[in-house]
């Protein structure tokens, strides 16, 4: 007896056609989906590297816009590994004021703009000691361990500038001191014979490591607030 048309199955052939078929689709959609999944990924890693970059210039201006001048101790120094500068504490002026080091340093393998905050200080034995330690942590040194740092971007090199005399200058020149006042008639001199003066700007050249969402040289300008009315580029 014939088997009507409308009654007949999928042969075995069919069937290997159909799950071919299936599995290509399948293969193919989730190389779609793997696709996507690594294009969010690097999206999400290249937005990571630019908030990371957008926060460390942001601290960096907050720093210097902080910097306080202690009697007989130096605000702001680059001794050509760590930038160190004395700023009132974030927290509370009644803390009394920290250290900051800011330096470029190997970190999981890789070389990365950090920056390094010593505990709050009270006395001038304090702060002298924990602007020693930030040296100490720039050089991978014992005894820097004593406050909290952070990387921040990957980082190939930098470079550091002063404002002085009209022009941007190194601040290792001998140009960077100036003689302290003289004392009062019938009083000893201040100790020390010769103080930091505070640039009217500072510029550093950061040379971003390649492979990050940005990579090459930025620039970055910051003004005294009381030279430029508390304005950064």
């Amino acid at each position: 007896m014939r088997v009507p048309a409308a009654a007949r199955g999928f042969t075995l052939v069919e069937l290997l056609v159909a799950l071919f078929a299936l599995s290509l689709i399948a293969v193919l959609s989730w190389r779609g989906l793997d696709g996507m999944v690594r294009a969010q990924q690097q999206t999400e890693a290249r937005a990571d590297d630019v908030h990371s970059l957008q926060v460390g210039l942001a601290q960096w201006r907050t720093d210097l816009d902080a910097l306080v001048q202690l009697p007989q101790l130096t605000a702001l120094e680059w001794n050509g590994r760590v930038l160190r500068l004395t700023r009132l504490s974030a927290t509370s002026q009644a803390e009394g004021v920290v250290v900051v080091g800011w330096s470029r340093r190997s970190e999981a393998g890789a070389s990365r703009w950090m920056r390094w905050q010593s505990p709050p200080l009270t006395t001038r034995g304090q702060v002298e000691e924990a602007w020693a330690r930030a040296d100490a942590w720039a050089q991978e040194q014992a005894g820097g361990d004593n406050g909290s740092a952070v990387a921040l971007t990957g980082l190939q090199d930098w470079q550091v500038f002063f404002y002085r005399g009209n022009a941007w200058t190194n601040p290792l020149s001998s140009d960077a001191t100036q003689e302290p006042p003289a004392a009062p008639a019938g009083r000893a001199p201040p100790p020390g014979n010769r103080t930091a003066q505070l640039p009217d700007g500072v510029r550093i050249v950061l040379t971003l490591a390649p492979g990050q969402a940005i990579s090459g040289d930025l620039v970055d300008d910051w003004v005294r607030p009381t030279v430029g009315g508390g304005k950064s580029s």
